[in-house]
């Protein structure tokens, strides 16, 4: 049975029957190494997999690949490391983790993390207010079926699902789900009976699966029901899954624009995690032009009041799901961007790495901010009398400490934790158990920072050098890949290429009567008179230029009658919106330079 990390929380009782763990002093510096494992002798479970951990894959190990490379030594030789696993895992045990329960920072703002945060595959989680979408969404891009899955216009989703890959269909319920180390769900074992009732692991043998996992949730209600009748903090949950997932995904449906206070609570959840954020207008399919576009308004003027952030929003307007449009007035819209949508979910392995390395700085940067404040509520406090009234005073001074703090260490105002949050948090604990200030810990959190890091980095890149550029597949991702209904198929640049006939000569006959007013000599123009009617397009000559370039196949300064309409193709391409390509495609060649130009190749 999982344990509470990082011994007595401040008020907060343990999430199990088991006797809660109390260390009887802070582990010593950072200089005992791997030694530090020994902190299993106090009785937690949560390090019992840095002694199994240490001959992992690489980061991306659950995509199959070998893991070529273990760490150099079990013990203190820890510092070379041939896999990204194997060095973020090996820096958060000797060097992060020190910190975390000198100061008690896992009963302030996030548990140890354990050997499946390392390894687990990239997540997504669906939030929204009910009947939005979600496990439809879900059902959209895995194209079948899954263990759990209840649709319908009611509120249906009343549990948390987490959709993985397993060889055989089946669901595990949270009790036991939370148990399973190779799970990265053994911390929420600390919200109880109530919320692991409501908690389910879907596993299905789908090909979506095997890169990516995703996390559907409950549809957000409005009043009392959402924060008294479920029994647990919603909030809390939600921000434990947003600190690990790789994507979250916001659904609105667009006839239920509304954000509640209770929608609104669980987006501020999400505080600090906002490049994480996307956002779909689902449903979109169910209003005409002009109601699409002033729902798009209200949306973005709702989202502006919930979300603080300067940057706009990254917005998805589509209708997701496998179902004949019921209004088709946007469809080239809602496709362009449902391959927008993929193709952003498509990066998420690609980028597993990079975004728990972020994670662990972040981490880190909040730590050491953690035992500053801490360690100077210590420095303050009496060591005889008026210990409860100066607790008081301190507490309500903490604004006041957070500037002392940031002008004394140099210390970002956003590296620090809310407020309010940690004066409520600070009212159950006892100020004359916390530690003063060690600056070896400190001192090897910098190291880790300065140092450490930039090895990683060079290792990731060489993992990412060995990644397919994309690495889902299966279900909705395979429709959008190749073929006649693929984004762009068949426009442009490439309209034509699939027909025997040259696509400019249907309109080479309102060509050539432009052609034969530019003073031909020899059956062809000079670049001179060809500019006075390419110029009247109004493009820049940088893109006029690009288009000669294309246009003169033969490469003699001079266009004869097909190359002129060809170029007047090409402009025509460009001036409806799309890209021109870097070569000429083999289709667009006009019919006479086809021989030379195959020759030549």
């Amino acid at each position: 049975m999982p344990l509470l990390a990082g011994g007595v929380g401040c008020g907060h009782p343990p999430a199990t029957p088991a006797p809660p763990l109390r260390r009887g002093r802070a582990v010593g510096g950072e200089e005992r190494g791997s030694a530090r494992l020994s902190t299993a002798r106090h009785g937690s479970a949560r390090l019992g997999w840095a002694r199994h951990g240490a001959g992992s894959g690489g980061m991306f190990s659950w995509l199959g690949k070998q893991g070529g490379g273990r760490e150099r030594g079990g013990g203190g030789g820890g510092d070379v490391v041939q896999t990204v696993t194997g060095g973020l895992r090996d820096l958060y045990l000797r060097k992060l983790l020190p910190l975390e329960e000198h100061y008690r920072f896992h009963d302030f703002h996030s548990p140890a993390l354990e050997e499946a945060d390392f390894e687990n595959k990239p997540m997504v989680l669906l939030v929204g207010q009910y009947s939005t979408g979600k496990t439809t969404f879900i059902r959209y891009l895995l194209e079948q079926d899954f263990p759990g899955m209840r649709i319908g216009p009611e509120p249906t989703t009343d549990s948390f699902i987490a959709v993985m890959y397993g060889e055989s269909e089946g669901s595990v319920p949270g009790n036991a789900l939370v148990v399973d180390p190779k799970k990265p769900f053994r911390k929420l074992s600390r919200f109880g009976n109530a919320f692991l009732n409501r908690f389910l692991c879907s596993q299905l043998p789908n090909q979506v699966l095997k890169s990516i996992s995703i996390i559907d949730s409950p549809g957000i209600l409005s009043g009392e029901k959402q924060r008294i009748s479920r029994g647990y903090d919603f909030c809390q949950v939600l921000q434990w899954f947003a600190e690990r997932v790789d994507r979250i995904i916001l659904l609105f449906d667009a006839h239920k624009l509304d954000i509640s206070d209770e929608f609104s609570e669980a987006i501020k959840s999400f505080r600090g995690q906002d490049d994480k954020i996307r956002v779909v207008l689902n449903k979109a399919d169910q209003v005409d032009t002009q109601q699409l576009m002033r729902v798009y308004g209200a949306l973005m003027w709702s989202l502006g009041k919930v979300i603080n952030t300067p940057e706009v929003l990254r917005v998805y307007i589509g209708s997701f799901w496998a179902h004949p449009l019921r209004n088709t007035e946007n469809r080239r819209l809602f496709e362009a961007e449902a391959q927008d949508l993929f193709q952003d979910i498509q990066s998420l392995p690609q980028k597993a790495a990079v975004r728990k390395l972020n994670d662990l700085i972040k981490r880190a940067r909040l730590a050491k901010v953690h035992a500053y404040i801490i360690s100077y509520l210590k420095k303050e406090m009496p060591s005889v009398f008026g210990k409860e009234n100066k607790k008081k005073e301190l507490i309500s001074r903490l604004p006041e400490i957070y500037g002392q703090l940031q002008r004394e260490y140099h210390i970002s105002a956003g590296d620090f934790p809310e407020v309010k949050k940690m004066q409520e948090q600070l009212e159950t604990c006892d100020f004359t158990k916390f530690h003063s200030l060690k600056p070896k810990l400190i001192e090897a959190v910098d190291n880790m920072l300065a140092n450490k890091i930039a090895s990683l980095m060079s290792l990731i890149s060489q993992e990412e050098s060995n990644m397919p550029t994309e690495l889902v597949h299966g279900g909705a991702f395979d429709g959008t890949m190749a073929g006649p209904f693929g984004q762009g198929y068949g426009e442009g640049a490439k309209e034509g290429a699939d027909e025997e006939e040259w696509v400019v000569a249907k309109d080479k006959p309102a060509y050539d009567e432009i052609f034969y007013t530019l003073s031909p000599i020899n059956g062809k123009i000079s670049g001179i008179n060809a500019k006075k009617e390419m110029v009247t397009s109004k493009l820049p000559n940088s893109v006029l230029g690009k288009i000669w370039k294309l246009a003169d196949c033969d490469g003699d300064g001079m266009l004869d009658d097909e190359e002129f309409a060809l170029a007047k193709h090409l402009i025509k391409i460009k001036l409806d919106g799309y890209e021109l390509p870097g070569t000429l495609p083999s289709h667009l060649v006009p019919p006479s330079h086809r021989k030379p130009l195959q020759t030549a190749e």
